[in-house]
């Protein structure tokens, strides 16, 4: 797997593949970091780590065609067999999710179709779930589609939403959930072990997972 990661903030996703790929855990190559702004803290991760990085500005572009045309030109140029959204704040033009479809996920930090669409993204996520009162959310890897957060799903993982809970505290719990949960599901895709049909993904060899209501 030739992977580019893309990332628009901190890069703790990303930073998570890294140590997946660092540890021999994740059988992938990050071979450039893409980011739509130059002070995303991706960068500085990727520079670490002697990742390539480039930055492509949709506001440098008179269309979304030529920004996607421009995104297809880098990943073409580093040889990308598969893209990462970790963070990315920008939607992906078409022509770049036809290029890659089924070889391009994003991580979302909540239980899909819960609590997804358009603007919510980051701490308005974690706002939401708090005011609407419920008891279990999450982070969800999917295929990226044309429409935000609507692509089949790979794979997610619950995670408790307590009574005194403030929105930054249920981002930390989500957020190591999520760093757990990427990594994974890349793999799963590097061996070749998910296959999709419609919305239906099926993992080759998956082990069951745990669920919430599960003792030990």
């Amino acid at each position: 797997m030739r992977l580019a990661v893309f990332a628009s903030g901190e890069g703790t996703n990303f930073q998570a593949i890294l140590d997946a790929i660092d540890a021999g855990t994740l059988p992938a190559e990050a071979v450039c970091c893409v980011s739509n702004t130059p002070d995303a803290g991706a960068l500085s991760r990727a520079k670490h780590h002697n990742v390539p990085t480039e930055v492509i500005a949709p506001a440098s572009f008179d269309t979304a065609a030529s920004f996607g045309h421009a995104l297809l030109d880098a990943l073409r140029a580093y040889d990308v067999t598969f893209v990462a959204l970790a963070g990315y704040m920008q939607k992906i033009p078409p022509t770049v999710v036809e290029a890659y479809r089924g070889s391009m996920t994003n991580i979302h930090p909540a239980l899909l179709p819960a609590f997804g669409g358009q603007g919510m993204y980051g701490m308005h996520v974690h706002r939401a779930v708090l005011e609407y009162g419920v008891h279990w959310t999450g982070a969800t890897v999917h295929l990226v589609d044309e429409e935000y957060d609507h692509g089949p799903i790979v794979l997610q993982e619950p995670v408790p939403v307590y009574a005194d809970d403030t929105p930054d505290a249920l981002a930390d719990r989500v957020r190591e959930v999520e760093h757990q949960l990427y990594p994974e599901a890349l793999r799963l895709f590097a061996e070749d072990r998910v296959h999709q049909d419609g919305r239906t993904i099926r993992i080759e060899d998956a082990a069951p997972r745990r669920s919430p209501t599960d003792s030990d």
